[in-house]
């Protein structure tokens, strides 16, 4: 056995703890880009800490998921501005910018000399600048991850800037800044929490140390989901759900993912579907085809005792079945109203080229099965 774990420097977490982010900041600079989402507004109380502890702070918008422009234009206003500190504060969106900011910052030359897929792919010579990851969601686990997803509009794909010297310095863990989320951005990042464990825990690069992280976290989520999406104020189920998508970021980071993320990069890329609502969408229909591929075709496969665990986990019940976790996971889309993807515009006239796309993946290597073409078609069509 062999594996390896990298995460964040430093992981604060806690109800409150964003009132820490002053004297955090401190030690890291004295002048912050502050990466926010589409309302910079949220982020005034975080500006307020900032200042009231000496930093001077920048705020550069992210209004939708990144795009390699987007970080060009992050970076400019950083130089120009002189910061010596990045602060992510926000959904994914706004995290995986503030990463990347971060680190083209330090890095010479274009982002496609280190871009994934569309660039050149060189690897990063020096690390980030000092970054802080401040999510306001509780889905992505970008804050503990080594990789910024970005949009390539020109080529309708997302890809990854990836390297261990993105590691935040600091991810600052708040589960009271996601207390206001609405019911169906609760829903969609929840889900997108629950396939980043579900995926690392099932993988082919699953490890102890990520396998115990996932137990942990889909015991959470599996509990507190659908209080959270019934009660945003309910601080236990958003405490649960908060600590589920941390240890779903170090699981992925660490492990691997699965065929729902395998397609949510290429859908992603071709359609204006938000990542976590795309994930949910395929989520059953992952779990269903990987079972029964399984059982046809590797009936030794440690994976299979692993779609038990998870059933065990979700159902509460230590006689659960691997197809009641499917069942389970089934019934939670439904009644969290997730929309299929033919709501963004997907069709069965894109189903070749997504399952192309999907196939050469970075995180379909890591399925637990090697799915053929007619199987993926059929994951894509069941979802639309």
């Amino acid at each position: 056995m062999r594996f390896e774990f990298a995460t964040a420097t430093r992981i604060v977490f806690g109800a409150g703890v964003l009132r820490e982010a002053g004297p955090l900041a401190r030690d890291l600079g004295s002048h912050a880009l502050v990466a926010t989402g589409r309302d910079s507004r949220r982020a005034q109380p975080l500006l307020t800490l900032l200042h009231e502890h000496g930093l001077a702070a920048s705020v550069f918008s992210v209004p939708g998921e990144p795009e390699l422009d987007t970080i060009r234009q992050g970076a400019n206003l950083a130089r120009e501005k002189a910061c010596d500190l990045v602060i992510g504060f926000g959904g994914g969106s706004a995290i995986d910018a503030g990463k990347a900011i971060a680190a083209m910052l330090t890095n010479d030359g274009d982002l496609l000399d280190y871009v994934e897929i569309i660039g050149r792919g060189r690897a990063l010579a020096r690390p980030s600048a000092p970054f802080i990851a401040i999510p306001t969601t509780a889905g992505t686990g970008s804050e503990v991850t080594r990789n910024s997803v970005l949009a390539s509009p020109e080529h309708r794909l997302k890809v990854s800037l990836r390297s261990p010297l993105m590691l935040p310095r600091i991810a600052l863990v708040d589960p009271a800044l996601t207390c206001d989320l609405p019911p169906a951005l609760t829903a969609s990042t929840g889900l997108d929490a629950l396939t980043q464990l579900i995926e690392p825990y099932t993988c082919s690069r699953a490890n102890p140390m990520t396998d115990a992280l996932c137990v942990e976290g889909i015991r959470r989520a599996g509990r507190s989901l659908r209080a959270a999406f019934a009660d945003g104020g309910n601080a236990a189920a958003r405490e649960d759900m908060s600590v589920a998508s941390l240890f779903g970021g170090m699981a992925l980071a660490n492990a691997g993912l699965g065929a729902a993320h395998g397609f949510a990069g290429p859908i992603g890329g071709m359609f204006p579907a938000p990542h976590g609502a795309i994930c949910a969408a395929l989520l059953p229909h992952v779990m269903e085809t990987n079972l029964h591929a399984l059982q046809k075709r590797d009936s030794t496969n440690p994976s299979l005792q692993r779609y038990a665990e998870v059933a065990k986990l979700l159902v509460n019940s230590n006689d659960a079945k691997p197809e009641d976790g499917v069942a389970w996971i089934r019934k939670l889309v439904s009644d969290l109203r997730i929309p299929p993807l033919r709501t963004y515009g997907v069709t069965g006239e894109n189903t070749s080229e997504l399952v192309g796309k999907a196939r050469n993946a970075s995180s379909m290597k890591a399925n637990p099965i090697a799915l053929t073409d007619e199987e993926l078609a059929a994951i894509l069509e069941a979802a639309l």
